[in-house]
């Protein structure tokens, strides 16, 4: 006859080494589907009867599970965060299919672009130097530009806050910099994000140091930072945004497909896969 008599004294004994099993297990992502789920020879099945027991002992016994919690703090942290990371791709990977069914329609031309031109897949980024999320979603274009070579091209179009006059400045004075020089106005693009502690605390004379800095015509790039034609430029993007639907930055299109906010350099991976994929 299978033995089913537990000393409940020995459990209680070790019930805090089971917490902290049933506490990493219970914050621990599901297995994947492709998971076998039949136990191993080497792995016997879980007595039932024991199971049981020990979740009545924690039920009864909360204080034993929250002391594991907190001796284990940095172990059961990441758990929770890798179970929100996985939750994360998970809706987006349910909206991108969404997004896939819904073409938009996205004037590339009043951004400014990096990569082949003709490339299948077009990352769109409404960004604010500003935004310290933009400048570490910013930070993924360049190796995946260079690992994606020929197949992807990236444009940026500034999208400053309404409400903040410095935001503003800079997205004008970065349009005056592609105004003299594609390729100085790329350089003053990577010198604004990289130095945005400097932007913030400096405000027009960074903007302006900067422009030295990269080679560009500075009494000019002043002008034209405030001229109708710069204005008009970030008018336009600003409605285009609004008709997108676009709230807050960084907002990105890959194609057809929406990443709200600064995300993994492996999801946007994922999404141009995705993207590639669909073009097939």
């Amino acid at each position: 006859m299978k033995r089913l008599c537990i000393d409940f004294g020995n459990i209680l004994g070790k019930a805090a080494l089971a917490a902290s099993v049933f506490a990493l297990f219970a914050l621990a992502p599901l297995p994947s589907a492709t998971a076998a789920t039949v136990p191993s020879a080497t792995q016997p099945a879980a007595d039932p009867a024991l199971e049981a027991a020990v979740k009545r002992v924690l039920r009864e016994n909360p204080e034993l599970v929250l002391g594991v919690l907190r001796a284990n703090s940095e172990v059961v942290l990441e758990a929770a965060q890798q179970g929100n990371i996985l939750r994360k791709r998970k809706g987006m990977l349910a909206q991108w299919a969404q997004d896939a069914k819904t073409p938009k329609q996205i004037a590339v031309e009043e951004g400014f672009s990096r990569g082949a031109a003709q490339a299948p897949v077009t990352v769109v980024a409404f960004s604010d130097f500003t935004c310290g999320y933009c400048r570490q979603a910013e930070e993924a274009m360049p190796a995946l530009l260079a690992k994606y070579k020929g197949k992807v091209r990236f444009v940026f179009k500034p999208l400053p806050k309404t409400d903040s006059e410095l935001s503003y400045l800079a997205a004008r004075y970065c349009v005056a910099a592609f105004a003299q020089s594609e390729e100085k106005g790329w350089a003053y693009y990577d010198a604004l994000f990289a130095g945005v502690e400097g932007l913030v605390n400096q405000g027009e004379g960074f903007l302006k140091a900067t422009g030295t800095k990269v080679g560009l015509d500075v009494k000019r790039l002043t002008a034209d930072a405030t001229n109708k034609k710069t204005e008009e430029r970030l008018g336009s993007i600003r409605d285009e945004a609004g008709r997108l639907d676009v709230h807050g930055t960084p907002y990105f299109f890959v194609n057809n497909l929406v990443i709200r906010g600064a995300v993994s350099k492996e999801l946007f991976e994922e999404a141009i896969e995705m993207a590639l994929a669909l073009k097939k």
